[in-house]
């Protein structure tokens, strides 16, 4: 029986090592697409479970020149967010385009953007951003405040938007202090380490 043992630890140590070291990797930090890897730097992350079940990971990112540190006040945060910022979501479970665009669209709505007619016209500029997403894939966007937006798919580019208003309004989902997870943006915006 030891020398079963003593095989069986020959061949498990190299699959237990690789292991650790991917465990020991952040999970955030292979979530950015390249074009955007080592230009932002993460700002805060945090988890949206619905009755026990996890449903993604999110972290916020922006330029180092923006942000030495997370912002302390609301003053500060309108400052982050008026800069160019990005979103990653790593999902843990599969959900389609036409749900992610649909939820978008209900939180628009939720936030207080009204006009059918130009949320018509959101919903299909969303549908081209946001693709189906698998357990344990990434979406990302980056937001660039008067201006638009630009979206990646496990790192390859989906859509850019040229409309600043629905930029705004999409991430407004997660930042906007009305947001339905006031508890998720404060750990975005790295407000929950400091008890706001």
């Amino acid at each position: 029986m030891p020398g079963r043992a003593a095989v069986l630890c020959r061949l498990l140590a190299p699959v237990l090592v690789a292991a650790a070291m991917l465990a020991a990797v952040p999970s955030f930090a292979r979530e950015l697409p390249p074009a955007l890897q080592g230009e932002l730097q993460r700002i805060g992350e945090g988890e949206l479970r619905w009755l026990g079940f996890k449903l993604y990971d999110a972290a916020l990112w922006a330029r180092p020149a923006v942000v030495a540190a997370p912002p302390e006040d609301e003053a500060e945060v309108a400052q982050v967010l008026g800069a160019e910022h990005a979103l990653s979501i790593r999902y843990a479970r599969a959900v389609s385009s036409d749900r992610l665009v649909e939820l978008s669209l209900g939180e628009m709505r939720r936030l207080g953007f009204d006009d059918e007619a130009q949320l018509a016209r959101w919903g299909q500029a969303l549908a081209r951003a946001l693709p189906s997403v698998e357990a344990g894939e990434t979406l990302v966007g980056l937001h660039r405040p008067g201006e638009g937006a630009q979206f990646w798919h496990q790192g390859q580019p989906t859509a850019a938007l040229d409309d600043a208003e629905l930029a705004a309004a999409f991430f407004a989902i997660w930042l906007d202090p009305r947001t339905r997870e006031p508890r998720l943006r404060a750990q975005l915006l790295g407000l929950a380490e400091r008890g706001r």
